[in-house]
Protein backbone atom coordinates (compact mmCIF):
# COMPACT_ATOMS: atom_id res chain seq x y z
CA UNK A 1 0.00 0.00 0.00
CA UNK A 2 2.98 1.95 0.63
CA UNK A 3 4.04 2.04 -2.93
CA UNK A 4 0.63 3.45 -4.10
CA UNK A 5 1.40 6.78 -1.82
CA UNK A 6 4.70 6.97 -2.91
CA UNK A 7 3.54 6.94 -6.44
CA UNK A 8 1.01 9.34 -6.06
CA UNK A 9 2.91 11.70 -4.40
CA UNK A 10 5.89 11.69 -6.91
CA UNK A 11 2.87 12.16 -9.66
CA UNK A 12 2.14 15.54 -7.73
CA UNK A 13 5.41 16.67 -7.50
CA UNK A 14 5.83 16.19 -11.46
CA UNK A 15 2.75 18.07 -12.37
CA UNK A 16 3.79 20.85 -9.53
CA UNK A 17 7.16 20.74 -11.11
CA UNK A 18 5.88 21.18 -14.93
CA UNK A 19 3.57 23.92 -13.88
CA UNK A 20 6.39 25.51 -12.24
CA UNK A 21 8.13 25.24 -15.48
CA UNK A 22 5.37 26.79 -17.88
CA UNK A 23 4.76 29.32 -15.39
CA UNK A 24 8.44 30.67 -15.49
CA UNK A 25 8.68 30.17 -19.47
CA UNK A 26 5.59 32.56 -19.77
CA UNK A 27 6.42 35.20 -16.88
CA UNK A 28 10.44 35.13 -18.91
CA UNK A 29 8.69 35.16 -22.19
CA UNK A 30 6.30 38.35 -21.39
CA UNK A 31 9.41 40.31 -20.49
CA UNK A 32 11.11 40.04 -23.71
CA UNK A 33 8.49 41.88 -25.72
CA UNK A 34 8.42 45.66 -25.65
CA UNK A 35 5.30 47.81 -24.51
CA UNK A 36 3.71 49.00 -27.82
CA UNK A 37 3.90 45.40 -29.38
CA UNK A 38 1.16 44.56 -26.54
CA UNK A 39 -0.86 47.23 -27.68
CA UNK A 40 -0.68 46.48 -31.15
CA UNK A 41 -1.66 42.86 -30.87
CA UNK A 42 -4.85 44.60 -29.08
CA UNK A 43 -3.97 42.58 -25.76
CA UNK A 44 -3.54 43.09 -22.31
CA UNK A 45 -1.01 45.59 -21.55
CA UNK A 46 2.51 44.55 -20.38
CA UNK A 47 2.23 45.55 -16.80
CA UNK A 48 -0.73 43.42 -16.62
CA UNK A 49 0.49 40.39 -17.93
CA UNK A 50 3.60 40.53 -16.40
CA UNK A 51 1.93 41.20 -12.60
CA UNK A 52 -0.60 38.21 -13.71
CA UNK A 53 2.33 35.70 -14.40
CA UNK A 54 4.54 37.11 -11.88
CA UNK A 55 1.66 36.56 -9.16
CA UNK A 56 1.33 33.17 -10.25
CA UNK A 57 4.86 31.83 -10.35
CA UNK A 58 5.00 33.64 -6.62
CA UNK A 59 2.17 31.31 -5.30
CA UNK A 60 3.48 28.77 -7.06
CA UNK A 61 6.87 28.73 -4.89
CA UNK A 62 5.29 30.28 -1.48
CA UNK A 63 2.04 27.89 -1.57
CA UNK A 64 2.90 25.05 -4.15
CA UNK A 65 0.26 22.32 -4.91
CA UNK A 66 -0.99 22.36 -8.50
CA UNK A 67 -4.41 22.09 -7.18
CA UNK A 68 -5.01 24.96 -5.18
CA UNK A 69 -8.49 27.13 -6.39
CA UNK A 70 -5.74 30.46 -6.69
CA UNK A 71 -3.21 28.22 -8.19
CA UNK A 72 -5.72 27.03 -10.59
CA UNK A 73 -6.27 30.59 -11.70
CA UNK A 74 -2.85 31.51 -12.35
CA UNK A 75 -2.49 28.41 -14.33
CA UNK A 76 -5.01 29.11 -16.53
CA UNK A 77 -3.81 32.62 -17.26
CA UNK A 78 0.08 31.42 -18.02
CA UNK A 79 -1.75 29.03 -20.48
CA UNK A 80 -3.94 31.67 -22.14
CA UNK A 81 -0.56 33.80 -22.23
CA UNK A 82 1.25 30.79 -24.31
CA UNK A 83 -2.08 30.09 -26.24
CA UNK A 84 -2.97 33.70 -27.20
CA UNK A 85 -0.94 36.41 -26.37
CA UNK A 86 2.29 35.14 -27.22
CA UNK A 87 1.46 33.87 -30.60
CA UNK A 88 0.05 37.51 -31.18
CA UNK A 89 3.04 39.09 -29.79
CA UNK A 90 5.17 36.92 -32.04
CA UNK A 91 3.83 37.53 -35.30
CA UNK A 92 4.02 41.25 -34.84
CA UNK A 93 7.83 41.08 -34.24
CA UNK A 94 8.66 38.59 -37.06
CA UNK A 95 11.62 39.17 -39.01
CA UNK A 96 10.64 38.85 -42.71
Amino acid sequence: MLHVFQAEANLMLLIELALLVVKLFAFINSLMYSAAAYDAANKLTKPAWTIILGLGLVVQVVFGGPLGLINLAFTVAAFVYLADVRPALSSLTRRR
